[in-house]
């Protein structure tokens, strides 16, 4: 395999961030989308667990840290312009990605109309779990 990119090459944006998708590894399905900086790419490659930038809290962000449903990488990519990152992943714990108890956070379809439908399984009812 020849070695075209590393490490120092991705492009964060002005915020020192970059996109990172989380798919899981198994079925393909788009778990979630979120932001990671340098401190949290070098963290999720150090433990092998999904490690985010949050904006809103402005820190670090363990995915399953209090959930228990931590994203476990199986394998890591870069895009093209090396400013978009996807992860294959292992979910653990119940295998909900999403705060609203969601498989996936892309639960909603939207049809031609411009109607949300959603086609996702829940996995658990927020604040009963």
């Amino acid at each position: 395999m020849e070695k075209t990119v590393n490490i120092d090459d991705i492009k964060f944006d002005e915020k020192g961030l970059v996109p990172a998708i989380a798919q899981d590894a198994g079925t393909g399905e788009i778990l979630m989308f979120a932001w990671m900086n340098s401190e949290s790419l070098k963290k999720t490659l150090e433990t092998g667990i999904m490690t985010y930038w949050s904006r809103s809290r402005q820190k670090l962000w363990v995915k399953g840290e209090t959930s228990g449903n931590f994203q476990v990488v199986q394998e890591m990519y870069i895009d093209c312009d090396a400013d978009c990152l996807l992860f294959k992943v292992t979910a653990q714990g119940d295998g909900a990605a999403c705060h609203d108890g969601f498989r996936s956070c892309f639960y909603r379809k939207i049809d031609s109309s411009g109607e949300f439908f959603e086609v996702g399984k829940r996995i658990f009812v927020p604040g009963k779990k």
